[in-house]
């Protein structure tokens, strides 16, 4: 059976689906690369909300991907941006999700890290953002799990300088209970974060994030960079002080900087491993055997989709995430907090879900293109 789809010229193309998914196994946890996968929330199609409205969250559809990706032997990174931490999901429905995720990975022995922030504030002064932090951060080691210190916004808009970023970093890993990861998002994943660090030239941008981490190395368990910029993380993370990680939050370039060089290596936290998820497992345990030709070989064809999923602009890739997963059979509909299933253009849509089908991501072919012919039908495309 074939589909017709939408092409960036306004015209219809035949696509013949793949008849059968990837064949993937389950196995023992990672032994080489320690790999988190920043999940995304389902939204409660029934809700009667608007896109200004709380978050309507679907729990129990939410909580089964959250088993689903711990099945494959990933670590979840939960009320992360993927989340739509800031875009349709606020702090109350954030600490709520960190609540029930971390309850969640108790319960089935999943490995979770959450974020952290300041987003119960749109502004403040640096004592207002580093309160805001401070009650982030007790929540989440409250309930069991790794921080993840993320960039804030209002943090961003405060700081005068690169004293500022020290100072109050240094005060919340003075005080953390365990060792945190810090996560550096660049302003292409959200440009109220330009000129993070207290510089928009990154060379000084990475000199001021590593004295913060060199002042306190035993407080950092690694650090995650979203720069998409492969050779400017190799370097930032051989700078890194014995011990502390860098975990890839490279979309791009994920499976060279995983696999690494003579000099070392990149854990993952990466939103595209929420669609890849049975996939990106099996390639990390061929990795850990070694077989790092393998590793390449099973991981490489999937970068395609990644470029595509979060192409310019690139904070919207949460809609391809969702996409992805609705088609998958993951949730019942296509339905996301905020209405932001509306900010991709079909075109997008019809070519994501060749690209998936392509790779054998969807568990059940026929459901997929089935939901995808549905889709098609509300913009007008008969088949």
């Amino acid at each position: 059976m074939t589909i017709r789809l939408p092409d960036f010229k306004g015209g219809l193309r035949t696509y013949e689906p793949r008849p059968e998914p990837l064949a993937v196994t389950s196995g023992a946890a990672f032994t080489s690369r320690t790999v988190f996968s920043a999940a995304h929330v389902v939204a409660d199609p029934y809700a009667d909300v608007s896109p200004d409205s709380p978050a309507a969250v679907d729990w129990d559809a939410t909580l089964a991907f959250r088993r689903h990706l711990w099945s494959h032997g990933l670590g979840v990174a939960e009320a992360m941006d993927t989340a739509q931490r800031g875009m349709g999901l606020d702090w109350a429905g954030a600490a709520e999700l960190i609540r029930r995720s971390a309850a969640e990975a108790k319960a089935v022995g999943g490995l979770i890290a959450c974020g952290v922030g300041t987003d119960q504030i749109a502004a403040g002064t640096l004592d207002e953002v580093r309160a805001a932090y401070e009650e982030q951060l007790a929540l989440v080691e409250e309930s069991g799990a790794q921080a993840i210190l993320m960039a804030s916004r209002a943090l961003a808009a405060a700081a005068k300088g690169p004293e500022d970023y020290l100072d109050v970093y240094g005060h919340l890993l003075r005080q953390s209970a365990e060792p945190v990861i810090l996560h550096w998002l660049g302003p292409m994943f959200d440009p109220a974060l330009e000129g993070y660090w207290g510089s928009s030239d990154l060379d000084a941008a990475t000199d001021t994030f590593l004295e913060v981490i060199a002042a306190h190395p035993d407080k950092v368990d690694g650090i995650k960079v979203s720069l998409l910029d492969a050779q400017r993380e190799v370097d930032l993370r051989r700078r890194l002080p014995k011990g502390v990680r860098c975990y890839t939050g490279d979309d791009f370039n994920y499976p060279e900087l995983i696999a690494g060089d003579e000099k070392g290596f990149s854990h993952a936290l990466l939103g595209i491993f929420d669609p890849l998820g049975p996939l990106a497992a099996e390639a990390v345990r061929v990795l850990d055997t070694g077989n790092v030709a393998a590793f390449r070989e099973l991981l490489d064809p999937t970068v395609e989709l990644s470029r595509h999923l979060f192409q310019k602009p690139t904070r919207f890739y949460k809609t391809g995430v969702v996409f992805l997963a609705w088609l998958a059979g993951h949730q019942s509909h296509f339905t996301m907090v905020g209405g932001l299933q509306s900010a991709r253009s079909l075109p997008h849509f019809a070519r994501a879900y060749e690209l998936a089908d392509g790779l054998g991501l969807f568990p059940d072919p026929k459901l997929a293109q089935e939901r995808m012919k549905n889709l098609l039908s509300l913009y007008g495309v008969t088949q």
